[in-house]
């Protein structure tokens, strides 16, 4: 059985996915590319951190940052051994309805043009490209995207 509970990110087997996915982006971008919260950013008062569990198993996880204006997802990870089972589509609903739980009216986020099945699941979603935003650059490797949550 998958739930999705908002949760702490120092837990020993979510700080495992963590670096899974860390290591999943180390191996397609150069440092420079990677813009990932870490475990201190994402313990920050502005962020709302998730986990996906199957039968209590941590499995996924997936974060909003509050920003002025609009929520920003990060962390969106579905263990590989797990995938085809609908957890990022649910994941990446719950965050939105955080947002909008929040009183805020759009999402956006950063991923990388090589994440081609995260692009295909936000703009499946509803997610539209936008311009840069925040301190990230328009490095040619990310993709920003954007979607109205009201």
């Amino acid at each position: 059985m998958i739930t999705i509970a908002r949760e702490r990110p120092d837990q020993p087997e979510v700080e495992a996915l963590l670096a899974s996915l860390d290591a999943y982006l180390h191996s397609l971008y150069p440092p420079e590319a990677n813009h990932i919260l870490d475990l201190q950013a994402l313990l920050a008062p502005e962020v709302r951190f998730f986990v996906a569990r199957n039968d209590g198993r941590a499995v996924g996880t997936g974060a909003v940052r509050l920003r002025a204006g609009y929520g920003e997802v990060k962390r969106m990870f579905v263990d590989p051994g797990e995938r085809g089972q609908r957890i990022g589509e649910r994941l990446l609903e719950t965050l939105e309805l955080q947002l909008r739980t929040e009183g805020l009216i759009a999402a956006r986020l950063e991923t990388g043009a090589e994440q081609v099945a995260a692009v295909r699941l936000y703009e499946r979603y509803g997610y539209r490209p936008c311009a840069a935003f925040g301190d990230y650059p328009d490095n040619g490797l990310s993709v920003f995207y954007e979607k109205r949550l009201a």
